[in-house]
């Protein structure tokens, strides 16, 4: 049974809550996981992408690099409906609170839930497609449909308030507002926003309804998405946040990304709390790294153009290129191998570069490594060995969905011989096991449910395995993750800073009083060197970063058995032949896991470094 609210409402909440689950499969229930933002029934359906790729894809090879349709093609983003992991997770969140996946693919399938084909349909009826089982089309249909991900007429049809001004009371969580009239341009549609500000005689100026948004230009845009926390129903929070054995009342902060960036020397030019959808453009500033910089490079192609329709190389040194890299290459390479075929969705090349791309921003541009070795005795006298990781990114190092995302120190000693004398932080391939040991060093963040009986965060059952029910968590038993540089923890809307806070480990200050977190961790390797070591040893470390762990996969896996989870087919009245189709959609990714040629979720390097004795 799903725990609510921890105060006066739990109760009323709790009832609402069982009397929704009975009914939500018999008609409409009272229960509204997204009563705030733009609603289903738009007046201008979202279209899709595809269509954009007449202008905005790209005519030859070269040009694959910079254009917007192209680049998207192969991002997270243009799957965010295709992911196993995805729909494994939605399976557990809906059986711990029914109807919650219409919170879950308000943000995954913004296109089919705007048309009202996952839980409102924007009248009064109320359909039960929360497990996604409404939604049109498949995994690997070419003509997108509802698994086209988040698109281009979606971000660029988001604006920062709704039709009269209006705000949600949080503003993140996928609260998004569309735009959804003829507000400029005239050719009757939506306005399409963006980083450019055309004139009358701008020959740029596209052929569609277009305005520059400084929403769009700068970071606020991406915290729609990537702040996520506890929904509201029916005005209170659905989880609170239990910090130290008390009840906070503030909504458990699931993923707190945009946040992070914002509290930091990243985000500290941005001087007010939103960005005004019109007016004048972001003034440049040497201090603001805005969230496109890292996640949307602009082009280096000298050819660089936005649209067919303009002249080769009319964006030079203007163009952000629509890679939106991040940490998901495994997951990136699951899904060209299941729908990036010629017979599929074509997009094998797509794939390709949106994988090299992440791993460069992954390896090259996320961390550094540095180890220090203090004096050693020699042969049967311990070394000890000071692994320094500094965070080069512009949030916490891990960030984001927390649920089987991890980052540890693979550290190795050596002799003259080569023979190893010491290891912590063993990864095998095989199993996809990370060998745990006294001196493990694991960068991760650890939500659970809050045990009043023994006054403790639960991250484990009552068997030891370990458990990940997201929306149902309410506390952190710990969050070790790196700090960005200039990482400031209160703020005026978190004045204890409770939410993003680290848990289990001490970050200081970098000066007394200052209230700002170093950005880098200092890890101390005791070694023990036996008498017949040959010197001189090398020390090196490794940091290591994984999308699933076995543990995360293994129990999405085992809440499919235990709760006799039917196939999508079988739950969904489909006869589908691709994705999980004929099986549960945790074994689905349990066997996605384990086949070799995806090798278990295996660990990126983002930075190694080594010493060697005297």
């Amino acid at each position: 049974m799903l725990r609510m609210k921890h105060g006066p409402v739990a109760a009323a909440l709790l009832v609402t809550l069982i009397v929704a689950s009975a009914t939500i499969s018999a008609g409409p229930a009272p229960l509204d996981f997204t009563p705030h933002g733009t609603q289903p029934g738009l007046a201008t359906p979202i279209d899709e992408s595809q269509n954009c790729s007449f202008c905005h894809g790209a005519s030859t090879i070269s040009d694959a690099d910079f254009t917007a349709h192209t680049t998207w093609s192969g991002s997270l983003m243009a799957h965010a409906t295709r992911d196993p992991l995805f729909w494994a997770a939605l399976d557990v969140a809906e059986r711990d609170a029914p109807g919650v996946g219409d919170w879950c693919l308000r943000c995954h399938a913004p296109g089919g839930w705007t048309a009202g084909r996952v839980r409102k349909t924007g009248t009064a009826t109320v359909v039960n497609g929360t497990n996604g089982c409404l939604l049109t089309g498949d995994h690997d249909d070419a003509s997108e449909q509802d698994y086209g991900g988040l698109g281009c007429h979606f971000c660029h049809r988001l604006v920062e308030t709704g039709p009269a001004g209006q705000t949600a009371p949080q503003r993140d969580s996928g609260n998004f507002w569309l735009d959804d009239a003829a507000m400029c341009g005239d050719d009757g549609g939506p306005c399409r926003y963006g980083p450019y500000a055309y004139t009358s005689d701008d020959p740029l100026t596209p052929p569609h309804a277009a305005r520059y948004s400084r929403f769009l230009d700068g970071s606020g845009s991406c915290g729609t998405c990537h702040d996520v926390t506890s929904p509201l129903v029916g005005g209170a929070p659905m989880r609170t946040l239990i910090a130290g054995g008390v009840d906070t009342g503030r909504a458990f902060p699931a993923e707190r990304t945009f946040t992070e960036w914002k509290q930091s020397r990243y985000g500290e030019a941005m001087l007010i709390d939103s960005y005004e959808a019109e007016g004048a453009r972001l003034p440049p500033s040497p201090a603001r790294v805005d969230c496109q910089d890292c996640h949307m490079r602009g082009s280096t192609s000298v050819d660089a153009y936005a649209c067919r329709l303009e002249n080769i190389g009319s964006r030079r040194g203007n163009l952000p290129v629509h890679e939106f890299v991040g940490g998901g290459s495994w997951v990136l390479r699951v899904l060209k191998r299941l729908y990036g075929g010629p017979s599929q969705l074509d997009r094998e090349s797509a794939f390709d570069r949106t994988i090299a791309w992440t791993e460069e921003l992954l390896t090259q541009r996320s961390a550094t490594v540095a180890v220090t070795l203090t004096p050693w005795a020699g042969p049967g006298n311990a070394l000890a060995a000071d692994v320094r990781v500094t965070n080069r990114a512009g949030h916490k190092l891990p960030t984001g969905y927390s649920e089987g995302r991890r980052m540890w120190l693979h550290v190795v000693a050596r002799d003259a011989t080569n023979a190893v004398v010491f290891e912590s932080g063993t990864w095998s391939a095989a199993t996809g096991t990370l060998a745990s040991d006294a001196q493990l060093k694991v960068y991760e963040i650890l939500q659970g449910e809050w045990d009043a009986g023994t006054s403790t965060c639960r991250t484990t059952d009552a068997g030891g395995r370990a458990v990940f029910h997201f929306v149902r968590n309410d506390c952190i038993a710990k969050d070790n993750r790196i700090p960005p540089e200039g990482f400031r923890l209160r703020s005026s809307a978190d004045p204890t800073g409770v939410e993003i806070r680290p848990v289990g480990h001490v970050y200081p200050e970098t000066s007394p009083g200052s209230g700002v977190l170093v950005h880098f961790d200092v890890t101390r390797y005791t070694m023990p060197i036996a008498a017949n070591a040959t010197p001189p040893l090398t020390v090196t470390a490794t940091l290591r970063y994984q999308t699933a762990s076995r543990e995360y996969i293994e129990f999405l896996r085992d809440e499919a058995v235990a709760n006799s989870q039917l196939s999508e087919n079988a739950m969904c009245g489909r006869s589908s032949t691709v994705g999980p189709a004929n099986l549960s959609r945790g074994q689905f990714v349990y066997d996605l896991w384990n086949d070799p040629q995806n090798g278990r979720s295996p660990p990126v390097t983002l930075g190694t470094a080594n010493a060697t004795t005297p």
